[in-house]
C-alpha cells in the first residue's frame, strides 16, 4: 500500500492524526507528516483517514 497526500489540497486540518496516527502526525509548526508506505495492516485506519479528510487530499495506491 502506498500513500499519497496531494499537498496542494491539504491544509493540514489534523483529522487523519486522529484517525490514523501510526501513519500521519502533525510537525512542531503544525504541517502534516505521513508515512508513505506503512504497513498493510494499517489499511483500515488509513482508509479511515482518507475518508474523513475534508478536503479529500489523501489517497491509497496498492
Amino acid at each position: 500500500m502506498k500513500v499519497v497526500v496531494d499537498m496542494n489540497k491539504c491544509q493540514d486540518h489534523g483529522q487523519c492524526v486522529f484517525a490514523a496516527p501510526d501513519v500521519f502526525s502533525m510537525d512542531d509548526d503544525g504541517r502534516l507528516l505521513f508515512v508513505p508506505d506503512p504497513d498493510d495492516a494499517l489499511r483500515e485506519e488509513v482508509e479511515e483517514a482518507a475518508d474523513v479528510c475534508p478536503l479529500q487530499a489523501i489517497r491509497i495506491e496498492d
